[in-house]
């Protein structure tokens, strides 16, 4: 199941406003694990970037001038995201945005919606825990998330933020990054490290099977979650893929 994690920055908060995209941050979950696969991109927004919203990113025309605009980034974006389960926090926000910047385009492009399936985070935290704060940082602290890099808002950061607040809002942090993983930074090539390998000579771990009261207990443990998180049971939807 791959899953991707995304984040945006934009030059103000209206997108009816004609407010652009200025930065686009994604991290890669595959079974729940994060693979050290990214995407991240500076975007020239081709109009003035609001005060308010220099405020919360700090990122200025000035440092936007020599990178690209969306159209040029568009294809290589769409290539890494489509056909994932997206994961946003207030997705209406950035799904907004991003459909604006692909109904710009010269030639006709697909919704997000229709290239990918989305979670928004915020719709799942506000279910979870209504009536609290369920804005990023109020989840960090909710779920011992360090935010403690986070003094301005950040795409990539953000992203990277959320996949840790999304995987112990829905049953635990279990990231673990590969070390072959490539990257994708909108600025250079793949990189890659050597992988470390078991040790063929090493005897076949045993099997045990879960005896038939276990399994029981498993499925109640189930059922306990679906009660608890809208139905959502990771488990039983990779039972029922497989």
């Amino acid at each position: 199941m791959r899953q991707i994690v995304l984040d945006t920055e934009t030059t103000g908060l209206e997108v009816s406003q004609g407010h652009r995209i200025i930065e686009i941050g994604c991290v890669e979950l595959v079974n729940r694990r994060l693979t050290g696969n990214h995407y991240h991109q500076y975007i020239k927004p081709e109009r003035e970037i609001d005060q308010g919203a220099i405020e919360v990113h700090g990122i200025t025309s000035e440092f936007l001038d020599d990178k690209p605009v969306f159209a040029r980034i568009a294809a290589d974006f769409i290539e890494f995201i489509a056909g994932a389960e997206l994961i946003i926090h207030n997705a209406p926000f950035d799904l907004g945005f991003l459909d604006a910047e692909l109904q710009r385009m010269p030639q006709a492009q697909a919704a997000i919606k229709d290239l990918c399936t989305v979670i928004d985070t915020l719709v799942m935290a506000r279910a979870k825990h209504p009536g609290q704060r369920n804005n990023l940082d109020a989840l960090c602290q909710r779920y011992h998330v360090d935010n403690s890099q986070r003094d301005l808002h950040g795409a990539l950061l953000d992203a990277e933020i959320l996949a840790d607040v999304y995987l112990a809002m829905t049953g635990g942090q279990t990231a673990f990054q590969l070390s072959d993983a490539t990257a994708n930074n909108g600025d250079g090539g793949p990189g890659s490290q050597q992988i470390r390998r078991l040790d063929s000579s090493r005897p076949a771990l045993p099997v045990i099977r879960a005896t038939a009261r276990e399994r029981a207990a498993h499925e109640a443990q189930l059922d306990a979650i679906a009660a608890s998180s809208g139905g959502r049971v990771l488990w039983r939807e990779l039972a029922e893929r497989s």
